[in-house]
């Protein structure tokens, strides 16, 4: 089968891996569709991010859709189901599984992670084994790319989960890229009476209001809106800041009312941070990192149509094409979400 594999930094290769059998309780999943997440996109275009270095040869990839192909021995599936797999597989074992933090696993097997050594390999090849409990049924009218979002849009109801109950709430989200567009829909859908999007790039500002921001400011360009947000100690009860910018993240503290809450989801290294301004308004802080159980979640919410993420989705690429793909996806002015599509 063929595989994507990521060498080194801008060393992206097509190579052919072994297809291997599902032993219990395990299936084959013929892979469809796989979208292109900013951490993949850190391994082709750095080597990885932070202290984290690819150091072999590593499958990326770790939001994917398939078909069920071959059912192993007491597995819960059928051949032909059409499924989303979530890539978190914790150990069930450690003290967090036991107090059911399950993305804090101290043996967490994620997809397409160079943390461990050897790497966790990742899902972008043509067939893939996986528990049946990884593997969520979509139902029969939902695209097989629609299902792929199903991973990104978890990371971002994990967000929404952190926060508490977004109902009448008003929401700031910073940084509109995936997963800040996604955190605007995953808001919406919890209740958030008023969101604001901000970022520097109109073309992304754009999409946020097509998927339900009630309004988007350029803050490169429009810094008196910035200001008017920041009068009386501050507008909004959340912020979720999904750019890892720092700058962004102190204008965004500056706009957050007195006892509001900051979410931060955007990892763009080690920034500071304005503790008189943490303490002086009394602003929790909080970190996502990943999911688990609100992979079911999301996947309810695209079966239900209760959300439509296909919006998102900018481009498609053969898995021949990985590499144009990779390079698409890195173009933030063009690209919102791009997928690799598998066994076409």
């Amino acid at each position: 089968m063929k595989a994507i594999v990521i060498h080194g930094a801008k060393d992206l290769r097509i190579e052919d891996r072994p297809v291997l059998s599902p032993g219990k309780s395990e299936v084959e999943i013929e892979l469809k569709a796989g979208g292109i997440c900013g951490s993949d996109l850190h391994y082709y275009s750095n080597g990885g991010f932070g202290a984290i270095r690819v150091r072999e040869p590593m499958i990326l990839g770790h939001e994917v859709a398939g078909v069920v192909k071959t059912v192993g021995e007491g597995a819960s599936l059928s051949v032909g189901d059409k499924v989303a797999v979530s890539p978190s597989r914790p150990c069930f074992d450690c003290e967090y599984c036991a107090k059911l933090q399950f993305n804090h696993c101290l043996n967490m097997r994620f997809y397409g992670s160079a943390m461990p050594m050897p790497h966790i390999q990742g899902a972008f090849s043509e067939s893939l084994i996986a528990h049946d409990w990884q593997c969520h049924k979509i139902d029969e009218e939902v695209s097989i790319q629609e299902a792929a979002f199903a991973e990104p849009f978890a990371v971002t109801l994990h967000a929404v989960n952190r926060a508490g109950s977004l109902k009448g709430k008003r929401v700031l989200v910073m940084g509109c890229g995936p997963i800040g567009a996604l955190t605007i829909i995953a808001a919406k859908t919890k209740g958030a009476e008023e969101i604001v999007a901000v970022d520097i790039l109109d073309a992304v500002l754009k999409k946020a209001k097509e998927i339900g921001a009630d309004q988007t400011i350029n803050s490169a360009h429009q810094a008196e809106m910035i200001e008017s947000f920041k009068q009386d100690k501050g507008y909004f009860d959340v912020l979720f800041e999904a750019s890892g910018n720092e700058q962004a993240l102190r204008s965004g503290l500056e706009m957050i009312k007195p006892r509001g809450t900051l979410v931060q989801l955007g990892l763009g290294g080690d920034i500071s941070i304005p503790q008189n301004v943490i303490v002086a308004k009394e602003i929790e802080m909080k970190g996502s990192f990943r999911f688990h159980e609100e992979f079911g979640e999301a996947v309810d919410l695209i079966n239900s149509r209760a959300v439509d993420l296909t919006p998102l989705l900018t481009g498609t690429y053969p898995i021949e094409q990985a590499v144009e793909a990779f390079e698409a996806a890195s173009d933030k002015g063009k690209s919102m979400k791009v997928q690799i599509v598998f066994n076409s």
